[in-house]
């Protein structure tokens, strides 16, 4: 008989213990520019370890497979889902979430933009669009509007703000499209 990490009568099998191991690592997180020190399970998400763990809660889960980017962070300021992604893969990285964009109490330009130009209907994707089109700036402070669209292209808004982001972001770009 094959063993599939029941418990026998000699006590719990090798693979049981070897998921047992896996149940408590220890990691560090650099998220918003700060090292913090935690313990997960090697299946947490770093979503999940930055909601639950560091109660960031900015970061939203909605669809827990990549395909809504409602848990867009930076990881080495690149946008990520952070639901598809093990914390314990990202292990001193530098991460950066809604929360450590904005320096003190100045939002940053693309939140700014986002309330001026009526982007943030009921909120739920927000925090996601937000860090997808603050990297795009980033990466290039003049976007036009196909390179904003690839930007949002996996954004799943319910509410249909897309027009709104747009126009947000093409005025934080300068650009004459914002004008229409």
């Amino acid at each position: 008989m094959a063993d599939n990490g029941h418990e026998t009568g000699d006590g719990p099998s090798e693979p049981i213990e070897a998921v047992r191991a896996l149940e408590d690592v220890p990691i560090t997180l650099v998220v918003n520019g700060r090292s913090r020190r935690l313990r997960v399970q090697a299946r947490t998400t770093l979503a999940q370890a930055l909601r639950t763990s560091l109660s960031l809660t900015g970061t939203k889960v909605a669809c827990n497979h990549g395909a809504c980017s409602a848990c867009t962070v930076w990881l080495d300021d690149l946008p990520v889902a952070a639901c598809t992604i093990l914390a314990v893969e990202v292990d001193a990285r530098r991460i950066t979430t809604i929360e450590g964009l904005a320096q003190a109490d100045d939002l940053h330009p693309v939140q700014k933009a986002f309330i001026e130009h009526d982007a943030v209907q009921c909120g739920f994707c927000t925090p996601g669009l937000i860090m997808s089109c603050a990297g795009l700036l980033a990466r290039n402070p003049h976007p036009g509007v196909e390179e904003i669209a690839t930007a949002i292209s996996g954004h799943f808004c319910r509410c249909g703000t897309y027009a709104h982001v747009m126009q947000a972001m093409l005025a934080l770009a300068g650009r004459a499209e914002a004008q229409k």
